[in-house]
């Protein structure tokens, strides 16, 4: 059995690993080979033996090949002038905010019909910004600086339909953390939650997670207290709760992307992963990029399940980060170091 053992990790080590249909089929093949190599040439007459090597024979194609989506085109999409970067895509698929590589100004942008409406022209506006559930309001920060140069950020929010802006959060120096929900938006600043609405029903207030001082905190029943489920000798980024609110997505610098429970235990390793982010409740979507020290010069977009199912959904014809998922249109879209943005279409 230590021949059967040996050929599944070197499986799961192809399964993460394999960019392309050539070296997929190649390493089938090839195990297919040292297969029958190995049954006939030690002469395995052993039923105890031959029948789980037979069985392995018969399910490596279909363990090798499993797919965590169907992609069914990955297309370019023109941007108007000024534009570098893909902030969010609406969750119907057919908009997308645009804002520069700095993250300087926000606009709307409708790749079916070239429509594009500037929505602020604010330094940091593009950081983190993003739709709301039913895509008619777009959340966004806004980075001023005091007399002394001590940067300040609000939180505010422009109506898609009527133009109209709000003021979420004033200026501040504390703000940790920014989550959307339904028609919710949970603020945390210095520590302390406020619920806003975004349709002018009662906000409810739900479980937050932010950064402060590296650390990954939880603002959860009124209270905010250090979470970091790694230990507080990491450094944390790109945290995020799953839809449903009951697992915590995050990055731990220099060690890679992982999954656990609300209350920090059930630890999964998603691997390299870098900006993930959840397409559902099961599926998390993240990029494997490389650099050289100085510049990115490979980057890929890769879909993982809980479970550890992986699939790459980009080749190396293009340098592709930092997705953004509509799950519900079955769309992804991406942006590259030269400015240009990809939409995945993609089912299940």
């Amino acid at each position: 059995m230590r021949f059967c053992t040996v050929l599944l990790k070197f499986i799961n080590f192809y399964k993460q690993n394999l960019r392309s249909c050539l070296i997929l089929f190649t390493f089938v093949d090839n195990l297919k080979k040292i297969f029958y190599y190995y049954f006939f040439s030690h002469n395995l007459n052993n039923s105890t033996m031959r029948k789980p090597l037979f069985m392995l024979a018969m399910f490596l194609p279909l363990s090798v090949m499993a797919q965590v989506f169907s992609v069914q085109s990955v297309e370019q999409v023109t941007l108007p002038d000024g534009c570098e970067m893909v902030a969010d895509i609406s969750p119907d698929g057919n908009r997308l905010l645009l804002t520069t590589g700095a993250h300087e100004g926000l606009k709307s942008f409708e790749p079916s019909s070239g429509k594009t409406v500037v929505l602020t022209n604010s330094e940091g506006a593009g950081y983190e910004a993003r739709f709301s559930a039913d895509g008619n309001t777009v959340l966004y920060r806004e980075t001023t600086f005091t007399p002394k140069r001590l940067r300040m950020t609000s939180l505010n929010t422009v109506d898609l339909n009527t133009g109209s802006k709000l003021v979420l959060q004033d200026a501040t120096r504390d703000l940790q953390g920014v989550r959307l929900s339904g028609s919710n938006a949970m603020i945390v600043n210095k520590g302390k939650l406020k619920a806003k609405s975004l349709n002018g029903k009662k906000a409810e207030k739900q479980p937050v997670l932010s950064i402060n001082n590296r650390q990954l905190m939880l603002t959860k029943n009124g209270k905010t207290a250090v979470f970091s489920p790694n230990g507080t000798d990491h450094s944390y980024i790109w945290p995020s709760l799953s839809p449903d609110g009951q697992k915590v997505l995050y990055y731990v610098c220099g060690v890679g992307a992982f999954v656990c429970d609300l209350n920090g235990k059930n630890i999964k390793s998603l691997g390299t992963l870098r900006a993930p982010k959840w397409y559902d409740d099961n599926i998390v979507i993240g990029m494997n990029d490389q650099d050289n020290g100085e510049v990115v010069v490979s980057s890929a977009i890769v879909a993982t399940t809980l479970d550890g199912t992986q699939q790459t959904l980009t080749d190396n014809s293009v340098i592709a980060q930092y997705p953004k998922p509509a799950p519900k249109a079955g769309k992804i879209a991406f942006t590259t170091p030269a400015g240009q943005a990809y939409i995945i279409n993609v089912s299940k």
